[in-house]
């Protein structure tokens, strides 16, 4: 039992002395975790530089757009072929993508040599060796008499500016073929598979290693955003945001970008962690100068690293009692299966006194224990590096996608990572110290990289069928000049229709008069109370004019109208606007003061005078009973009476169209008419009292409510309505009336049309939808407009007129493109009228008191006179 112990100490003791050996020898390979959070800091620096144009011709990490612009959704199907070019064999595949409506890939492939002479030779010799192939797999398959699309998985770093483009920059690995750097590959192999008559075959999608790996496991985890190769190169890609993509132009979405990181320190960034071994290794390798990172963490190198270690130490006298062979001499013959071999868990001591004796060396166990140990000490270090470049790209997702913690999955291949016993655990475990607030999972790519490939070209199919549909509804909303000239000239008509006696019962577009005879003059004073209905919230108003300096200061207090009372009944509705203009005055402390009011009253109302307006109908959600037919300012005294607590003079209803073009008119005495793009859609503008047949007299101007949302009510724009604009309408509390409103309700329907989700693909089409619906709806305003302005220079006979439109409304406001996009179509449609577009400061409120004030002071006039 004592002589257990005692060898157990002995070796113990003697693992203990090796390790530390080996550790003080290779002390420079150890990389502390203050290096590894330089490194990530440092890459994530390099990383920037890659994605801006300036750097970008100059930086080391290329970070190349891929094109490939969505991850799979699941909905994928169809036949696809992928090639792989770019390891040790070159594989063919046939896929097929989601038979029967499954989530589900079946794959047949066939692995063909690379010969040397092949892929160190003439270029255009590999194309032609690689149609072959495709050939010979097609014939074995019988796949020769269908078109099919292809995947080419072609993994050296490759410029590209579309999906079926790809312009080799260098090649890696063990490649060299001549004449291909430079050139557009997907160009090279189709030029070769021309030779083969009886092949058709269309290439879709040229991508690296990297990206399949991504995309292959992204059809199995949506969270999939990262893409690891760590294998005999080593390469990293990723989902970056587009608007940090300088090399490609667009804002919307996500790309995929290829790091090409084993560039890493080729600008002398890596060199004070670079040792001895890693520059001896450069200068006797295929590509000195190149791929410094990828040299310090590839399968390609680490075997050959590890054999220069072992040679330096052999020679120092630290093993094999000084005694070297001719196969340790050799370049190539440690290879990284051996070293994955010698750090097995419990068989690994065996497997390296296997190996060494294999090269020829004689070791003792204090040998086999040193060179396990430079083997962990080689192959953590490509771990931790690989875990410290990989965490720089974690945290700038988190950064892009904003968020306090981040949860998203990496999908890795390579023989590296699946051959080493430890290499994953240790990989994972570095990434996580070095990002605790991310929450990776790592995935293992099933099928390699070839099926990502297919899975890009299956991605490719997708959205080019989509993009089709797409533009088959998107074509419904593209009006022409020709269509706008014509909608135009029917709006005239309409104008004309709702002005004569005759056809004013008959108008869709119904003209009504306001009897606000005069604009403004500058002379106005007093205070006023305005009321403001026209939408779920109601406002009370004090305003304050001051004659002269032009000043208006205003007080004003919200009250919500509860949907009940909207849709209750007409005198509760009236009730609650009272209580609402009690609570005001209580607020500003003018209890029992009587003042001129005017109501701002946005629902189309016939008036016989000022302060008379009867409602025609509810519109924007309203529903109130008893109130149709009836006079809304008659309605608002009785309830005034009802309260019996204060008694206003109101002097005008008004509509809120109307206000905005008083209020603009008291800054620009050019104004004459008013636009709402809001919520609802209205226009007024000041006609000549000889062209309105329903109010006596013809000296002078009115100014006239159009109500043009009811523009087509008839029929007469039905060819340029839409099936979603009829299935708005039909779901609408007005169907047949007004339809030209509801603009965001039609992006929802047209969405639900196209089965999409809410994913971030998904979005830019949102946004082009949105933007088809909204360039229409600021055409169609924009031509209403047209008519009013040239209806207004012909009646003057003007050459050109000049003019103000006080605009007011969410939509005006806040839309990024409609009012430039109305502007834009007023200008085309009527050239000869110069037209300039004021925004409103508070139409509905201030305007509804300059009305109050101007019929004030024109009231005073008549009696002075």
């Amino acid at each position: 039992m004592f002589a257990v112990h005692l060898m157990a100490f002995y070796f113990s003791k003697l693992k203990e002395d090796q390790i530390k050996k080996v550790d003080r020898f290779l002390y420079h390979m150890r990389l502390s975790d203050d290096t590894l959070l330089d490194i990530m800091r440092r890459f994530r620096a390099e990383m920037e530089k890659g994605l801006a144009k300036d750097t970008n011709p100059t930086a080391a990490v290329k970070m190349l757009p891929t094109f490939v612009r969505a991850i799979p959704d699941g909905s994928e199907n169809g036949e696809f072929l992928s090639l792989d070019l770019g390891g040790s064999k070159f594989r063919v595949l046939k896929v097929q993508v989601a038979e029967e409506g499954k989530r589900h890939v079946q794959m047949e492939s066939q692995f063909y040599p690379t010969p040397n002479e092949i892929i160190r030779g003439n270029g255009t010799e590999l194309f032609e060796y690689v149609a072959d192939c495709l050939a010979d797999f097609m014939k074995t398959k019988d796949l020769k008499h269908k078109k099919l699309p292809l995947g080419l998985t072609f993994s050296f770093p490759c410029r590209q500016t579309k999906l079926e483009e790809g312009v080799l920059l260098s090649w890696t690995k063990k490649f060299k073929a001549r004449g291909v750097q430079d050139t557009d590959v997907v160009s090279r192999l189709t030029k070769a598979m021309r030779r083969h008559k009886d092949m058709d075959v269309d290439i879709l999608a040229v991508v690296n290693d990297t990206v399949g790996t991504m995309m292959t496991c992204a059809y199995d985890d949506p969270y999939c955003e990262v893409g690891v190769i760590i294998g005999t190169g080593t390469n990293a890609c990723y989902m970056e945001d587009m608007s940090n993509i300088d090399l490609v132009e667009g804002d919307e979405g996500r790309m995929c970008i290829n790091t090409e990181w084993g560039a890493f320190g080729d600008d002398g960034a890596l060199e004070d962690i670079r040792t001895e071994f890693d520059r001896e290794l450069d200068l006797g390798s295929l590509n000195p100068g190149k791929q410094m990172f990828e040299k310090m963490i590839s399968g390609l190198y680490l075997g050959e690293l590890v054999r220069l270690i072992l040679l330096k130490m052999a020679k120092a006298g630290l093993l094999f009692g000084g005694e070297k062979s001719s196969a340790l001499h050799t370049k190539g013959k440690i290879e990284t299966r051996h070293v994955a071999a010698m750090e097995k868990y419990k068989e690994g001591l065996a497997n390296t006194r296997e190996i060494l004796v294999d090269l020829g060396l004689e070791p003792s166990e204090a040998d086999c224990i040193a060179v396990q140990h430079v083997c962990t000490i080689v192959s953590f270090r490509s771990a931790n590096l690989c875990a410290a470049a990989l965490a720089a790209i974690l945290t700038r997702l988190q950064e892009n996608k904003k968020v306090e913690r981040l949860r998203t999955t990496v999908g890795v291949d390579g023989t590296l990572y699946k051959i080493h016993p430890q290499y994953p655990k240790r990989l994972h475990k570095v990434v996580r110290k070095l990002v605790p607030s991310c929450d990776v999972r790592f995935l293992l790519s099933e099928s390699g990289s070839t099926k990502g490939a297919a899975m890009v070209t299956a991605v490719a199919s997708r959205v080019q069928a989509q993009r089709k549909q797409i533009d088959k509804v998107l074509a419904l909303f593209r009006l022409t000049r020709e269509q706008l000239v014509d909608v135009q000239a029917k709006m005239r008509a309409e104008l004309e229709y709702g002005l004569k006696k005759k056809s004013h019962g008959l108008a869709t577009v119904r003209m009504l008069p306001t009897y606000v005879c005069g604009l403004p003059d500058g002379t106005e004073k007093g205070k006023f109370l305005a009321l403001d209905l026209g939408g779920t919230n109601f406002r009370v108003l004090l305003v304050k004019i001051r004659s002269g300096r032009r000043s208006v200061r205003m007080y004003n207090k919200i009250f919500a109208i509860p949907l009940g009372i909207m849709q209750g009944t007409g005198e509760e509705l009236f009730d609650h606007i009272v209580q609402c203009i009690a609570d005001f005055l209580d607020y500003m402390g003018l209890k029992g003061a009587s003042l001129p009011l005017g109501f701002t009253f946005s629902f189309p109302c016939r008036q016989m005078s000022i302060d008379k307006g009867t409602l025609i109908g509810w519109t924007k959600g309203f529903k109130a009973t008893d109130c149709e037919g009836e006079d809304v300012v008659d309605m608002l005294r009785e309830a005034i009476k009802r309260r019996n607590e204060f008694d206003l003079d109101i002097v005008a209803v008004v509509n809120d169209t109307v206000g905005t073009m008083m209020t603009c008119g008291y800054e620009d005495p050019n104004c004459e008419i008013g636009l709402i793009a809001g919520t609802g859609s209205n226009m007024c503008y000041m006609e000549d009292m000889r062209n309105i047949e329903m109010v006596e007299g013809d000296e002078g101007k009115m100014c006239i409510n159009t109500e043009w949302g009811g523009f087509g009510d008839n029929g007469c724009i039905d060819d340029i309505r839409t099936r979603y604009d009829t299935e708005v309408d039909e779901g609408s509390l007005n169907p047949g009336k007004q339809s030209d409103r509801l603009a965001l309700l039609q992006v929802r329907t047209i969405l639900q049309q196209l089965g999409l989700d809410s994913t971030c693909e998904d979005s830019i089409v949102v946004k082009e939808v949105c933007g088809a619906v909204s360039r229409r709806a600021a055409q169609l305003c924009g031509a209403g407009l047209a008519a009013i302005v040239e209806k207004r220079r012909e009646d003057q006979g003007l050459e050109h007129l000049r003019i103000t439109v006080g605009v007011d409304g969410t939509l005006y406001k806040l839309h990024p493109h409609f009012s430039r996009i109305l502007q834009e179509t007023v200008k085309e449609l009527a050239p000869r009228c110069d037209v300039t577009f004021m925004l409103s400061e508070d139409g509905s409120g201030k305007g509804a008191a300059l009305i109050t004030a101007v019929a004030k002071r024109l009231q005073q006039a008549q009696k002075e006179n």
